[in-house]
């Protein structure tokens, strides 16, 4: 696949995400102030699924797989972080020192 595929599948899924958002607060299922860290959350998941789907079939000159999936734990952890802001700022950090610790080890980790 492509990476003008893969660019085309990620807009139809953020537009799904978006859709996915908008229905839940509508139907007062979520606020609306829990919009904007749901859709970053999703959007963070999908980027870990892009990132498999980059690692089984890599191209030569595209984004690899693994800044793939920090870029999709990073947008999840901001959603889990901002959300969690609601309750007590302590989560929030321990969310992201969390994520950055993931993060670190998975840089350490990593083989070429």
């Amino acid at each position: 696949m492509s990476e003008s595929r893969r660019q085309l599948l990620t807009i139809g899924v953020f537009c799904i995400i978006l859709v996915v958002a908008i229905l839940l607060a509508a139907t007062a299922i979520i606020s609306w102030g829990v919009f904007v860290p749901l859709v970053l959350a999703l959007l963070g998941v999908w980027l870990l699924g892009l990132a498999a789907m980059r690692g089984t079939n890599p191209q030569k000159y595209e984004r690899g797989s693994f800044s793939t999936a920090i870029m999709g734990f990073l947008l999840v952890g901001a959603g889990g972080a901002w959300y969690l802001f609601s309750y007590n700022w302590l989560y929030s950090v321990a969310v992201l020192l969390l994520v950055a610790a993931g993060t670190a080890i998975a840089a350490a980790l990593r083989r070429k």
